[in-house]
Protein backbone atom coordinates (compact mmCIF):
# COMPACT_ATOMS: atom_id res chain seq x y z
CA UNK A 1 0.00 0.00 0.00
CA UNK A 2 2.72 2.80 0.74
CA UNK A 3 4.13 1.92 -2.75
CA UNK A 4 0.88 2.91 -4.28
CA UNK A 5 -1.03 -0.23 -4.38
CA UNK A 6 -4.22 0.37 -4.04
CA UNK A 7 -6.20 -3.15 -4.45
CA UNK A 8 -5.22 -4.99 -1.52
CA UNK A 9 -7.32 -6.79 1.08
CA UNK A 10 -6.31 -8.53 4.49
CA UNK A 11 -8.21 -11.47 5.15
CA UNK A 12 -10.97 -10.84 7.98
CA UNK A 13 -12.38 -14.24 7.48
CA UNK A 14 -11.08 -15.59 11.26
CA UNK A 15 -13.15 -14.53 14.49
CA UNK A 16 -10.00 -13.21 16.51
CA UNK A 17 -8.71 -10.25 17.65
CA UNK A 18 -7.13 -10.07 14.51
CA UNK A 19 -9.81 -10.08 12.22
CA UNK A 20 -10.87 -6.52 13.78
CA UNK A 21 -7.29 -5.26 12.91
CA UNK A 22 -7.47 -6.68 9.58
CA UNK A 23 -11.10 -5.32 8.87
CA UNK A 24 -10.07 -1.68 10.42
CA UNK A 25 -7.25 -1.96 7.69
CA UNK A 26 -9.54 -2.73 5.12
CA UNK A 27 -11.65 0.21 5.91
CA UNK A 28 -8.79 2.68 5.71
CA UNK A 29 -7.98 1.25 2.32
CA UNK A 30 -11.01 2.35 1.63
CA UNK A 31 -11.16 5.50 2.98
CA UNK A 32 -7.43 6.20 1.58
CA UNK A 33 -9.07 5.39 -1.90
CA UNK A 34 -12.24 7.72 -1.70
CA UNK A 35 -9.62 10.31 0.00
CA UNK A 36 -7.35 10.10 -3.33
CA UNK A 37 -9.92 10.23 -5.62
CA UNK A 38 -11.44 13.46 -4.16
CA UNK A 39 -8.16 14.92 -4.64
CA UNK A 40 -7.89 13.52 -7.81
CA UNK A 41 -11.08 15.35 -9.09
CA UNK A 42 -10.22 18.75 -7.17
CA UNK A 43 -6.92 19.29 -8.91
CA UNK A 44 -7.89 18.33 -12.47
CA UNK A 45 -10.60 21.44 -11.75
CA UNK A 46 -7.64 22.99 -10.30
CA UNK A 47 -5.71 22.46 -13.73
CA UNK A 48 -9.14 23.19 -15.85
CA UNK A 49 -9.32 26.65 -14.00
CA UNK A 50 -5.88 27.63 -14.56
CA UNK A 51 -6.69 26.55 -18.21
CA UNK A 52 -9.46 28.76 -18.76
CA UNK A 53 -8.34 31.99 -16.45
CA UNK A 54 -4.98 31.80 -18.68
CA UNK A 55 -7.17 31.77 -21.57
CA UNK A 56 -9.56 34.27 -20.88
CA UNK A 57 -6.44 36.80 -19.74
CA UNK A 58 -4.63 36.19 -22.87
CA UNK A 59 -6.91 37.85 -25.31
CA UNK A 60 -7.40 41.02 -23.57
CA UNK A 61 -3.96 40.79 -22.95
CA UNK A 62 -2.97 40.57 -26.48
CA UNK A 63 -5.29 43.13 -27.49
CA UNK A 64 -3.69 45.63 -25.47
CA UNK A 65 -0.50 44.97 -26.62
CA UNK A 66 -2.18 45.62 -30.57
CA UNK A 67 -3.25 48.53 -29.33
CA UNK A 68 -0.73 49.60 -27.64
CA UNK A 69 1.73 49.16 -30.34
CA UNK A 70 -0.83 51.49 -32.79
CA UNK A 71 -0.90 53.81 -30.51
CA UNK A 72 3.08 54.10 -30.65
CA UNK A 73 3.14 54.07 -34.14
CA UNK A 74 0.31 56.39 -35.21
CA UNK A 75 1.01 59.93 -36.07
CA UNK A 76 -2.43 60.83 -36.63
CA UNK A 77 -3.74 62.49 -33.58
CA UNK A 78 -7.63 61.21 -34.47
CA UNK A 79 -6.25 57.48 -35.01
CA UNK A 80 -4.61 58.04 -31.51
CA UNK A 81 -7.28 59.03 -29.79
CA UNK A 82 -9.70 55.75 -31.46
CA UNK A 83 -7.22 53.34 -30.13
CA UNK A 84 -6.79 55.14 -27.08
CA UNK A 85 -10.90 54.38 -26.28
CA UNK A 86 -10.46 50.94 -27.34
CA UNK A 87 -7.64 50.25 -24.96
CA UNK A 88 -9.49 51.79 -21.89
CA UNK A 89 -12.15 49.66 -22.97
CA UNK A 90 -10.27 46.28 -23.06
CA UNK A 91 -8.79 47.65 -19.60
CA UNK A 92 -12.28 47.83 -18.48
CA UNK A 93 -13.19 43.93 -19.48
CA UNK A 94 -10.13 43.03 -17.73
CA UNK A 95 -10.53 44.74 -14.69
CA UNK A 96 -13.92 42.85 -14.59
CA UNK A 97 -12.91 39.71 -15.39
CA UNK A 98 -10.17 40.25 -12.61
CA UNK A 99 -13.10 41.25 -10.08
CA UNK A 100 -14.96 38.46 -11.00
CA UNK A 101 -12.66 36.24 -10.23
CA UNK A 102 -12.07 37.73 -6.80
CA UNK A 103 -15.45 37.89 -6.13
CA UNK A 104 -16.15 34.38 -6.88
CA UNK A 105 -12.83 33.33 -5.14
CA UNK A 106 -14.07 34.89 -1.77
CA UNK A 107 -17.90 33.29 -2.24
CA UNK A 108 -15.93 29.84 -2.68
CA UNK A 109 -13.96 30.02 0.15
CA UNK A 110 -16.73 31.21 2.84
CA UNK A 111 -14.93 34.92 3.10
CA UNK A 112 -18.41 36.64 3.60
CA UNK A 113 -19.03 39.64 5.86
CA UNK A 114 -22.38 41.11 4.38
CA UNK A 115 -24.53 42.85 6.01
CA UNK A 116 -27.44 41.66 6.18
CA UNK A 117 -30.62 43.73 6.62
CA UNK A 118 -34.64 43.38 6.26
CA UNK A 119 -35.03 43.79 2.28
CA UNK A 120 -37.90 45.02 0.87
CA UNK A 121 -37.75 43.71 -2.15
CA UNK A 122 -40.66 45.01 -4.54
CA UNK A 123 -38.54 48.44 -3.92
CA UNK A 124 -35.54 46.77 -5.19
CA UNK A 125 -37.38 45.17 -8.14
CA UNK A 126 -38.60 48.50 -9.15
CA UNK A 127 -35.41 49.90 -8.84
CA UNK A 128 -33.75 47.92 -10.64
CA UNK A 129 -35.67 48.06 -13.40
CA UNK A 130 -36.37 51.41 -13.67
CA UNK A 131 -31.98 51.80 -14.19
CA UNK A 132 -31.99 49.05 -16.59
CA UNK A 133 -35.07 50.50 -18.55
CA UNK A 134 -32.70 52.34 -20.97
CA UNK A 135 -30.30 49.25 -21.59
CA UNK A 136 -33.56 47.20 -22.61
CA UNK A 137 -35.09 49.77 -24.80
CA UNK A 138 -31.69 50.53 -27.07
CA UNK A 139 -32.11 46.89 -27.91
CA UNK A 140 -36.06 46.96 -28.40
CA UNK A 141 -37.07 45.13 -25.43
CA UNK A 142 -39.51 46.05 -22.79
CA UNK A 143 -38.71 45.43 -19.80
CA UNK A 144 -41.57 45.36 -16.94
CA UNK A 145 -41.72 44.60 -13.08
CA UNK A 146 -44.59 41.91 -12.01
CA UNK A 147 -45.13 42.20 -7.89
CA UNK A 148 -46.98 40.03 -6.03
CA UNK A 149 -49.44 41.91 -3.78
CA UNK A 150 -48.22 41.84 -0.01
CA UNK A 151 -44.26 41.02 -1.03
CA UNK A 152 -42.78 39.86 2.49
CA UNK A 153 -39.62 41.80 2.97
CA UNK A 154 -36.31 39.32 2.64
CA UNK A 155 -33.61 38.90 5.04
CA UNK A 156 -30.30 40.02 2.56
CA UNK A 157 -28.05 42.69 1.38
CA UNK A 158 -29.17 44.37 -1.00
CA UNK A 159 -26.51 45.20 -3.08
CA UNK A 160 -25.35 41.45 -3.70
CA UNK A 161 -29.50 40.54 -4.56
CA UNK A 162 -29.09 43.67 -7.17
CA UNK A 163 -25.99 42.16 -8.60
CA UNK A 164 -27.64 39.19 -9.18
CA UNK A 165 -30.96 40.96 -10.50
CA UNK A 166 -28.92 42.66 -12.65
CA UNK A 167 -26.67 39.97 -14.49
CA UNK A 168 -30.48 37.99 -15.04
CA UNK A 169 -31.51 40.88 -16.17
CA UNK A 170 -28.87 41.86 -18.81
CA UNK A 171 -28.48 38.43 -19.84
CA UNK A 172 -32.51 38.05 -20.52
CA UNK A 173 -31.82 41.62 -22.75
CA UNK A 174 -28.86 40.14 -24.06
CA UNK A 175 -30.63 36.66 -25.74
CA UNK A 176 -34.23 38.49 -26.32
CA UNK A 177 -34.58 40.06 -29.78
CA UNK A 178 -36.06 43.25 -30.40
CA UNK A 179 -40.22 43.32 -29.77
CA UNK A 180 -39.57 40.83 -27.29
CA UNK A 181 -40.37 41.52 -23.09
CA UNK A 182 -38.36 41.07 -19.91
CA UNK A 183 -40.50 40.44 -16.82
CA UNK A 184 -39.27 40.71 -13.73
CA UNK A 185 -41.54 38.68 -10.81
CA UNK A 186 -41.58 38.71 -7.14
CA UNK A 187 -43.97 36.29 -5.01
CA UNK A 188 -43.80 34.88 -1.70
CA UNK A 189 -43.39 31.09 -1.13
CA UNK A 190 -43.63 28.96 1.78
CA UNK A 191 -40.87 30.11 3.66
CA UNK A 192 -38.94 32.04 1.40
CA UNK A 193 -39.63 35.16 -1.41
CA UNK A 194 -39.32 33.51 -4.97
CA UNK A 195 -37.94 35.90 -7.62
CA UNK A 196 -38.27 35.38 -11.30
CA UNK A 197 -36.63 36.58 -14.89
CA UNK A 198 -38.82 35.79 -17.48
CA UNK A 199 -37.85 36.53 -21.12
CA UNK A 200 -39.22 35.63 -24.48
CA UNK A 201 -35.52 35.20 -26.49
CA UNK A 202 -34.36 32.19 -27.47
CA UNK A 203 -34.25 30.01 -24.46
CA UNK A 204 -31.67 27.97 -23.30
CA UNK A 205 -30.34 24.92 -25.55
CA UNK A 206 -30.79 21.62 -23.70
CA UNK A 207 -27.02 21.16 -23.84
CA UNK A 208 -26.44 23.98 -22.11
CA UNK A 209 -29.20 23.50 -18.66
CA UNK A 210 -26.91 21.30 -16.43
CA UNK A 211 -24.16 23.45 -16.58
CA UNK A 212 -25.77 27.30 -17.36
CA UNK A 213 -24.56 27.94 -13.75
CA UNK A 214 -20.86 27.01 -13.78
CA UNK A 215 -18.18 29.17 -13.62
CA UNK A 216 -16.64 29.96 -17.37
CA UNK A 217 -19.40 28.01 -19.08
CA UNK A 218 -20.74 30.22 -21.57
CA UNK A 219 -22.79 27.94 -23.76
CA UNK A 220 -23.07 25.96 -26.94
CA UNK A 221 -24.47 29.05 -28.88
CA UNK A 222 -22.64 31.93 -27.28
CA UNK A 223 -19.04 30.35 -27.10
CA UNK A 224 -16.76 32.02 -28.61
CA UNK A 225 -18.23 34.89 -30.07
CA UNK A 226 -17.23 38.61 -29.78
CA UNK A 227 -18.33 39.86 -26.45
CA UNK A 228 -19.47 36.85 -24.96
CA UNK A 229 -17.98 37.18 -21.41
CA UNK A 230 -16.04 35.00 -19.45
CA UNK A 231 -18.90 33.19 -18.51
CA UNK A 232 -18.72 34.00 -14.89
CA UNK A 233 -21.89 36.05 -14.21
CA UNK A 234 -24.12 33.15 -13.41
CA UNK A 235 -22.16 31.48 -11.41
CA UNK A 236 -21.31 34.22 -9.37
CA UNK A 237 -25.09 34.36 -9.21
CA UNK A 238 -25.57 30.70 -7.94
CA UNK A 239 -22.61 31.70 -5.24
CA UNK A 240 -24.52 34.67 -4.02
CA UNK A 241 -28.10 32.75 -3.56
CA UNK A 242 -27.05 30.07 -1.77
CA UNK A 243 -24.82 32.05 0.81
CA UNK A 244 -27.60 33.85 1.64
CA UNK A 245 -29.60 30.46 1.94
CA UNK A 246 -31.19 30.48 -1.01
CA UNK A 247 -31.68 28.54 -4.17
CA UNK A 248 -31.31 29.29 -8.06
CA UNK A 249 -32.35 27.35 -11.24
CA UNK A 250 -33.94 27.28 -14.55
CA UNK A 251 -37.10 26.72 -14.74
CA UNK A 252 -39.46 25.45 -17.71
CA UNK A 253 -40.96 28.10 -19.89
CA UNK A 254 -42.95 27.58 -23.21
CA UNK A 255 -40.67 30.63 -24.31
CA UNK A 256 -37.70 32.00 -23.87
CA UNK A 257 -36.26 31.64 -20.51
CA UNK A 258 -37.11 31.49 -16.80
CA UNK A 259 -34.76 32.09 -13.86
CA UNK A 260 -35.48 31.81 -10.18
CA UNK A 261 -33.92 32.51 -7.31
CA UNK A 262 -35.47 32.38 -3.55
CA UNK A 263 -34.23 34.14 -0.89
CA UNK A 264 -35.30 33.50 2.91
CA UNK A 265 -38.01 36.15 4.30
CA UNK A 266 -36.73 38.37 7.16
CA UNK A 267 -36.82 37.35 10.42
CA UNK A 268 -40.34 39.65 11.44
CA UNK A 269 -42.00 37.22 8.51
CA UNK A 270 -41.42 33.87 9.25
Amino acid sequence: MGAGERDLRVDASAVSPIAGVAAAANEMIDELVEAEGRCGLAWKGHRELMATVSHDLRNPVASLRVLGEAIRDESDAVGTERYARQLLTQLDSLETLIADLFELSRLKGAEIDWTLEELPLGDLVLETVEAMERQAARKGVVLRARLADELPPARANPEKVQRVLVNLISNAIRHTPAGGTVTVAAEAAARDVRLEVIDTGEGVDPRDSARLFERFYQGTAVAGQQGAGAGLGLAICRAIVEAHGGRIWLAESERGSRLCFTLRRARSES
